[in-house]
């Protein structure tokens, strides 16, 4: 190696920045330039999501953020706001990028003349990626990407991001950046005039305007339908929840029986006493208690992907946009809304696509009552222990079709209380709303299987972390401080004693003449203070609480045999029962949803009327609907 050679210094790394309209096939260039893997955080002193990746060049490194999607650069939301920031530079740690990427979606070029214009108009680097120009040629449509380069003065290149097709030509492009050209005629500043320049050069460039898409067409005259569309998105929800319950429950027996053997291998390898109980009952039993609902966690999260990547879940939006719209909301508000399926924290982030502030006040106001995933172990336990598992129409069973009633809660209450609150705090006109439907696409495999992976790892570490760290807290809790009981006490009456004696236990009763109403004993009591860390927890401290008793019981097992001591009744009776569920339908008792609230909402004081109102509204249903199990007998 020569000396020159040697002393040669890397090339610095390019910045570049990914800019386009949503639905444009954006996210599936970053992701596949990026071999999927994103940082993800927050912008400096800005409340929005921002997602960075490494694209390996010829010769050199590249660090490209993927800016929130747009139609323009005249912001209507916060998310846009921050687009035009990141691109001046405005934002501190956030140096404005070296050279722009624009997406445009073939089939839909026109609408992206505008931003591509505006773009240009800043005098930074640009190139057009043009995606989907397989569906372009499918629908019978030419253009012509070499006059169309020409034309505006800068590099465009045609791609089929999650096929792979022409990548490798838009990462010599990329290598290239500081060679590309200019336009030589800048794009006029006012928008009318603008719009006479896209028309210009469409007309040039589109050689044939794309026909319709026929299944695209065909199947949206029933999935758009007033009427039909309401009953198809009925059909695929009941078909969604049956599947979770009947292909997630043989996994789900076959973890729970290595976390019951793992549970006594370390009662086998440990000396009796402290160690043994803490490895046993805090760290297995409570973190494996919630590890088991995995099977369930990932169907969720694969079958949501699944219909969101496909197309279905943009006319879900529009469907129910019609019935949002009579309390005050729009399709934008259900987008949010939907994400909070998952968890209400990216849920509440995704307000920031809706332009007006009272409308993304109200969604984050009612984002929690939407059932995250954090509730599906509490709702898989309770319903799995005390609905019978029996078929009601065909293979449709009842189990399904309880789990599907306590998700359906949610988007109702949801709409009740955003009514109440746009006529009454949050007064306002709403905006109109403005969605672009994809075509229907199947989504490519390596794609889909690598976001529900993330999913499953984030709650994988959720169960290593909050939940481990809960667990841990819990046993120590649960254990000290030590309590002799009385003598003539069987040994799972003195460890019953022994646990109400402890400080978690002390807790339990401290609280137990609020939440007696409901039929709730000291032990839930317990459960729902340590449900604050996570809702999920509370399956941990029951598992914790019920392995103190008798370790050799499953949790599932130990719950329907609880009596209560004043009645020798069964504590978790169907109005017990019934009301724990009503309960976790409506309160929040996530801390971080909490912190995510104040953030965005730059304030204290609308977190704390979130978390005082739900918890008066998840007590007051739980004993209405505890009322009516007790009439009906």
């Amino acid at each position: 190696m020569s000396e020159s050679n040697f002393n040669e210094k890397p090339a610095a790394p390019l910045r570049l920045a990914l800019i386009g309209s949503p639905n444009s096939g954006k996210t599936t260039v970053f992701n596949a330039l990026t071999g999927l893997r994103a940082r993800v955080g927050n912008y400096p002193g800005v409340t929005v999501e921002r997602r960075e990746g490494t694209v390996r060049l010829t010769d050199r490194t590249a660090e490209m953020i993927d800016l929130p999607g747009t139609y323009s650069l005249d912001p209507v939301s916060p998310d846009e706001a921050v687009v035009g920031r990141v691109l001046a530079g405005e934002i501190p740690d956030t140096p404005a990028p070296d050279a722009i990427i624009i997406v445009a979606d073939a089939c839909s070029l026109e609408r992206s003349m505008l931003l591509i214009g505006q773009i240009l108009h800043l005098g930074l680097p640009a190139c057009l990626v043009v995606t989907m120009v397989d569906e372009l040629r499918a629908r019978k449509g030419q253009i012509d990407l070499e006059r169309l380069s020409a034309a505006l003065g800068i590099p465009v290149t045609g791609v089929v991001g999650h096929r792979g097709i022409g990548l490798d030509a838009l990462r010599q492009q990329l290598a290239r950046s500081e060679t590309w050209s200019q336009p030589p005629v800048m794009p006029p500043s006012d928008r009318i005039e603008r719009a006479a320049w896209a028309d210009s050069i469409l007309e040039h460039v589109v050689e044939k305007r794309p026909g319709p898409h026929t299944v695209t067409d065909w199947v949206d005259r029933i999935v758009l339908h007033p009427f039909w569309g309401l009953a198809l998105f009925g059909v695929v929800m009941v078909t969604f929840f049956q599947l979770i319950f009947s292909w997630a429950t043989p996994v789900m027996d076959l973890i729970d029986t290595g976390v019951s053997a793992g549970s006594d291998l370390s009662r086998t390898l440990l000396p009796a006493g402290f160690l043994a109980d803490f490895v046993a009952d805090g760290l297995i039993a409570g973190v494996g208690s919630v590890v088991i609902f995995l099977p369930q966690i990932l169907l969720l999260f694969s079958l949501l992907y699944l219909l969101e990547d496909v197309g279905y879940m943009a006319r879900a939006a529009f469907v129910v946009d019609r019935a949002m719209a009579r309390v005050g909301l729009e399709g934008r508000a259900f987008v949010a809304l939907l994400s909070s399926y998952a968890c209400a924290v990216p849920g509440i982030m995704a307000t920031r696509t809706v332009p007006s502030p009272r409308d993304r006040l109200v969604t984050i106001l009612v984002a929690p009552l939407m059932t995250c995933s954090a509730r599906l172990p509490v709702y898989t336990l309770l319903v799995a222990a005390f609905v019978p598992a029996r078929e009601v129409i065909g293979p449709i069973g009842l189990q399904g079709l309880v789990m599907l009633a306590l998700y359906l809660v949610a988007p109702l209450a949801a709409t009740a209380v955003a009514a109440v609150l746009r006529k009454t705090v949050l007064q306002g006109e709403p905006m109109p709303f403005v969605l672009e439907l994809p075509s229907y696409r199947i989504p490519g495999l390596k794609l889909w299987l690598s976001q529900i992976w993330g999913s499953a790892s984030a709650f994988l570490k959720r169960a290593g972390t909050i939940i481990l760290l809960a667990s841990m807290l819990l046993w120590v809790l649960l254990t000290f401080p030590q309590s002799t009981p009385p003598a003539d006490l069987s040994p799972k009456e003195a460890a019953s004693y022994a646990l109400e004696h402890s400080a978690a236990g002390q807790a339990g009763k401290a609280i137990e003449p609020l939440i007696a109403p409901l039929g709730f004993d000291w032990k839930i009591g317990v459960g729902l203070l340590a449900s604050l860390a996570a809702r999920e927890v509370i399956v941990a401290t029951l598992a914790q609480i019920y392995a103190a008793s008798d370790p050799d019981t499953s949790l599932r097992t130990a719950i329907r045999s609880d009596i209560r001591p004043e009645t020798g009744k069964p504590l978790f009776d169907p109005p017990t029962v019934a009301a724990l569920l009503t309960f976790f339908v409506f309160a929040l008792l996530c801390t971080s949803t909490v912190a995510t609230m104040a953030r965005e909402t730059n304030s204290w004081r609308w977190p704390a009327f979130a978390f005082s109102y739900l918890l008066v509204l998840a007590w007051t249903a739980a004993w209405g609907i505890r009322q009516v199990f007790i009439a009906l007998g």
